[in-house]
C-alpha cells in the first residue's frame, strides 16, 4: 500500500502513526514504523529540558512511564503543511491531546492544544521522524489529573 501513496501521503501517514501508536501505547510500532534511531526531541514548551538528541527507545520509555497512570490518551492532528526536499521533509501540523483518568476527582481530563514541527528522513524502511518540536499554545482542564 505504501507504494500506492504519494510521497506527501507517506510522510503524513508516518506523522499520523506517531499519534495513533502513542494513543494505543504501541511502543514497538513507534520504534519500527515512526522514529529514526535517534530523534532531536524538543518539548521545552511543556516544561521539558532543552532540545536533546535522544535514542528513540528512550522517548518511548519516558512516554510509557508518563502515561502509565492514565486510562486513555487521544491525539487529534491536522492542518498538515509538508515541505519535501529530496530525501528529507519538514512537516508542520496542529495537534490536540486529551488525557483521561477515571479516578481523578477534580475533573477527569486535561487537554493540550498546540502544534508540531517535525523533520523526517527517507530511510530504507521508509520515512522516519528524526526531529520534532512541540509548541504548546495552551493547556486546559485538571492539569494534574488529581
Amino acid at each position: 500500500m505504501e507504494n500506492e501513496l504519494s510521497v506527501r501521503e507517506q510522510i503524513i501517514q508516518v506523522c499520523n502513526r506517531l499519534f495513533i501508536h502513542t494513543d494505543y501505547r504501541e511502543w514497538d510500532k513507534l520504534l519500527t514504523e515512526v522514529f529514526a534511531e535517534t530523534v532531536l526531541f524538543d518539548m521545552q514548551s511543556m516544561g521539558g529540558g532543552p532540545p536533546a538528541l535522544l535514542p528513540a527507545n528512550a522517548i518511548c520509555e519516558a512516554w510509557e512511564a508518563g502515561f502509565a497512570g492514565l486510562d486513555a490518551v487521544h491525539h487529534l492532528a491536522g492542518n498538515y503543511v509538508v515541505h519535501i526536499q529530496g530525501e528529507t521533509a519538514g512537516v508542520f501540523c496542529y495537534a490536540n491531546a486529551t488525557h483521561f483518568k477515571q479516578s481523578a476527582t477534580q475533573g477527569r481530563t486535561r487537554t493540550f492544544v498546540g502544534s508540531y514541527e517535525m523533520h523526517l528522513l527517507r530511510t530504507l524502511a521508509g520515512w522516519r521522524i528524526s526531529a520534532f518540536k512541540y509548541n504548546l499554545k495552551y493547556a486546559d482542564g485538571n492539569l494534574d489529573l488529581t
